[in-house]
């Protein structure tokens, strides 16, 4: 199957809500054929399944989620597109190791639409430094606090501003700010040496 000619079935199927264009940020996020990448907190697949037909069967896409509805889901999804290098691992990335992801093995760990949730941001940076490789990048897009009424409340979400804090505190580093929409902000981090 051709990634251009099904990434907008891809894209209604996971159900988009209009908030967000996966495809126009997984492109700026410049994924290859042959990379490893991690979806942590992967929902429904939203960026799993599109990601899973740019990286091909070179790469590897590791989609985590605590909950194994969700991952159900993006593994009919992975079959319904043929797609065999998609992995569903039940883990909790709040805490170092659980991912259960190799040390120093992915490319690049996208974390999308889960500050909010998150209870702990060091051990969930933590564990998205622990499994990169040395030249990988963290991709973080979440909620824009100002424009959330129809997401979660604003006391649950991490600005923009805040977020930059947390990454230095926690050793990365701004390479790049992304389109993500108008109602999220996207970056993506590199670990400082």
């Amino acid at each position: 199957m051709d990634y251009n000619q099904n990434n907008a079935d891809i894209i209604n199927e996971v159900g988009s809500g209009g908030f967000m264009n996966p495809d126009a940020i997984i492109k700026e996020i410049n994924i290859k054929s042959g990379m490893f990448v991690a979806d942590f907190g992967c929902g429904a697949g939203y960026f799993s399944i599109p990601v899973a037909k740019l990286v091909t069967n070179s790469g590897k896409v590791y989609a985590v989620d605590v909950l194994s509805s969700s991952l159900e889901l993006v593994s009919s999804k992975a079959k319904l597109y043929g797609l065999l290098n998609v992995e569903t691992i039940r883990g909790n990335v709040e805490v170092i190791g659980g991912s259960k992801i190799e040390d120093n093995s992915v490319d690049v760990v996208i974390l999308a639409n889960i500050l909010f949730q998150c209870s702990d941001y060091n051990s969930l940076l933590g564990e998205s430094k622990r499994i990169l490789k040395d030249n990988g990048n963290i991709v973080i897009i979440d909620w824009i606090p100002d424009k959330v009424p129809i997401g979660p409340r604003f006391e649950h979400c991490v600005s923009q501003e805040d977020l930059e804090k947390i990454s230095i505190k926690n050793g990365l580093k701004i390479i790049k700010k992304l389109n993500a929409g108008s109602r999220h902000y996207g970056m993506i981090f590199s670990v400082v040496k």
